[in-house]
């Protein structure tokens, strides 16, 4: 790599890409544009990502600058230095998600019909004694006030939690000392209460924060209360395992999750009005600065507005519900390995159901001629059909081997129990590779037929999770081809074993062959320009950070080759740089799904490789995690995946186009067509429903014609 391309100047810092992300998402929540209640939805998403980047991201920076760890990163800058830019643009953004919240949503909430009550004072009398009723009959017997003194210690405040701190003065005594007592918001109540309404039509709710404030004095009889105060604090969560040294890694596990309740404070959320002493008493219990310190001048924890957005009676203020289309090719037809065998099926979520994935397992499990089935698993839902299936599958015979990640951050839990559940199946359990994660989307199916044994196999871009199968954009294949099938066999023996194949079909594997592959695709690309041809490469993601990735993308720039990247988060590539990456562009989609699909696309002499992956330009993907880049090579499929990306380039309502400042502006509309790329494949996928027998044969694409009405200009 020329170290020409190197320098910390062509990089964008990651966190601080991160929160750009974040931002365009909070963009969405104040579109006016959007149904009010899609808006008090983004919202709430700004503040889930913002909690996790907290736990994560900032913790690891925090971890680097309490070992004095000093070396920059590939922007040029020290962990201090990021903590410091973090913070600061941190504080104009929550600034920025109350602001939407007061002077925006909620009088919007009002104008459809909900008024949300913030503040106790605001109550009428009727309201003030339907509050104390509720108080008493239903809160008063869950809580557990907490006082602070010589006796009893400074409580533990578990991580995300919601409280409220108080300063309280022993009653009828004039020099009495100011004391300190804390009473967590139960989880396990409604956060969002009805009370009666003052107008006819409107429904009225407080939050049980204000309840327990109107309502303190009555956990503290023998004191007088000097003032009530929200508080809530983030705790460094990530992980600490050394693998090497644990003997069984489940347990280890275990132990760490127990820590996370104990991890150092990194953020404090306080009531803006917060008493001055009762500020200081948090700061100093908890060892925290200033600048980590957030006044909030509204409710705290805004991920209440996703149970807000749950309320009955307010869907003509919501995005009608969207249901996922059957897939052609297997509507109708019982029997899915048939259909697969005459031909590979692409599936594209959640535009298309997600259910052909989830019967390909059922089926297995009962089929009398299947003998075993693989899988990886990262994430899974609550209550997985596909979990079911597979010990369905043990308990009938059949030999299941299943890879259970238990490294997958924030569901490790949840892992641990499916894991336990699948050994006691008598499913063959793998809990991950040492020093690694285990990304990659694969399922293999082995079936005896006449002609012998066959194998099927889907790959995937996205987790075996039914429920954010609805939620997030992906695309999968299903297979019976030969050499998928040699491939993921070899997948599995090197996962459960110390099997490492030399040399590979068709797949090409993380952490020890993508990255080079990578490299030799976009080189190749660069020869192409040198030579006077074409070049071209599109690629879709979720971030783009890999430092060798980016330099070889501006070297390929350079040379001639134009390059269009989607990539939904963070982007560390600058565009615009003379010289450097005048042919690349780059577009963030924000939409009602989470845009996740991983699409790599190589003009190649006009031969057009076209891959999907689980993996992201990222050295954690490339370098530390077990990842798949498939081929699409059936020609009708592989037009499908490049309509994809042709309409999603084409999308001028929800895609943003990065700046050479770092900024994203929304595109420039005139002479465009008013398309939206997600909008349009949910029309799309309708539209192959409507027409299964020509669409088999030859899909045809429908042209990119206005969705949308056009914005106000």
């Amino acid at each position: 790599m020329k170290k020409e391309y190197m320098k910390p100047e062509y990089f964008e810092n990651r966190e601080l890409s991160w929160i750009g992300f974040d931002e365009r998402i909070l963009g969405e929540a104040r579109d006016k544009q959007i149904p009010m209640f899609e808006r008090i939805k983004f919202l709430s998403i700004t503040a889930s990502n913002l909690d996790e980047f907290f736990m994560v991201r900032v913790a690891s920076l925090k971890d680097m600058v309490n070992a004095e760890y000093s070396k920059k990163d590939f922007s040029g800058m020290t962990p201090q230095q990021q903590l410091d830019a973090i913070h600061a643009r941190v504080h104009d953004f929550v600034n920025l998600q109350y602001s939407t919240w007061e002077r925006s949503l909620l009088p919007g909430l009002r104008q459809c019909g909900l008024q949300v009550i913030e503040h106790y004072e605001e109550l009428t009398e009727e309201q003030g004694r339907y509050v104390d009723q509720y108080f008493i009959e239903n809160v008063y017997p869950v809580l557990t006030p907490m006082a602070v003194d010589s006796s009893r210690p400074f409580p533990l405040i578990v991580n995300k939690t919601l409280n409220l701190g108080a300063l309280l003065k022993k009653k009828n005594t004039e020099k009495a000392e100011l004391e300190f007592a804390t009473v967590q918001v139960p989880a396990v109540l409604p956060r969002i209460v009805s009370i009666p309404s003052t107008e006819e039509g409107v429904k009225t709710v407080i939050l049980l924060e204000e309840i327990i404030a109107r309502n303190m004095s009555q956990l503290f009889l023998s004191y007088d209360v000097l003032c009530v105060h929200a508080y809530r604090i983030m705790r460094n969560a990530d992980l600490s395992i050394d693998e090497d040294e644990a003997s069984d890694l489940l347990k280890e596990i275990q132990k760490q999750l127990k820590k996370r309740r104990w991890g150092e404070v990194i953020r404090l959320e306080v009531d803006e009005k917060a008493d001055k002493r009762l500020l200081k008493i948090l700061k100093k219990e908890f060892e925290i600065k200033e600048d980590a310190v957030y006044r909030i001048a509204g409710p705290l924890d805004l991920t209440l507005l996703m149970k807000m957005y749950g309320l009955e009676g307010f869907d003509a203020y919501k995005e009608p519900r969207y249901t996922p289309q059957p897939v052609p090719e297997l509507t109708g037809k019982p029997d899915i390995f048939e259909e697969i065998r005459k031909g590979d099926i692409l599936l594209h979520h959640p535009y298309q159901t997600f259910d052909p994935v989830v019967d390909l397992v059922k089926k297995a499990a009962k089929d009398s001629q299947v003998l075993a089935i693989k899988q990886t698993l990262y994430r899974v839902s609550g209550n997985s059909p596909i979990i079911a299936a597979l010990a369905q599958a043990a308990e009938n015979g059949k030999q299941v081997s299943v890879l259970v990640e238990l490294k997958a951050r924030f569901d490790e839990e949840n892992n641990i129990a499916w894991a336990k559940m699948l050994e006691r199946a008598g499913c063959h359990v793998i809990y991950g590779l040492v020093g690694l994660k285990t990304h990659s989307k694969i399922t293999l199916v082995v079936r005896r037929e006449e002609d012998g044994i066959r194998r099927y196999v889907h790959l995937g871009t996205g987790n075996y999770n039914d429920s954010t199968a609805k939620l997030y954009t992906d695309m999968g294949l299903l297979t019976s081809s030969e050499l998928i099938g040699e491939d993921a066999t070899a997948v599995f023996n090197m996962l459960s074993g110390y099997s490492e194949p030399a040399s590979w079909n068709k797949l090409s594997l993380a952490p020890l062959w993508l990255r080079d592959r990578f490299m030799m695709m976009i080189r190749r690309e660069m020869e192409y320009a040198r030579n006077g041809e074409p070049a071209r490469i599109i690629a879709k993601m979720n971030s783009l950070c890999d430092p060798g990735i980016i330099a070889a993308l501006y070297e390929a720039s350079a040379a001639g080759v134009k390059i269009d990247l989607i990539v939904r988060g963070i982007c560390s590539l600058k565009v615009g740089i003379p010289g450097v990456s005048e042919n690349i562009t780059v577009r963030s989609i924000v939409g009602t799904f989470l845009e996740h699909t991983r699409i790599y696309y190589f003009l190649n002499g006009g031969q057009e490789d076209v891959y999907l992956a689980s993996a992201d330009w990222m050295p954690r993907n490339l370098d530390r995690r077990v990842e798949i880049l498939f081929p699409i090579e059936n020609e009708m499929l592989k037009k499908e995946v490049l309509h994809v990306l042709d309409i999603q380039m084409q999308d001028t309502l929800k895609a943003q186009i990065k700046q050479p400042d770092g900024t994203y502006e929304k595109v420039d509309r005139r002479g465009k067509v008013a398309l939206s790329a997600q909008t349009y494949f949910m029309e799309y996928a309708k539209s192959l429903n409507k027409k299964q027998e020509d669409v088999v044969q030859d899909r045809v694409f429908i042209p990119a014609e206005p969705l949308e009405e056009p914005e106000d200009e």
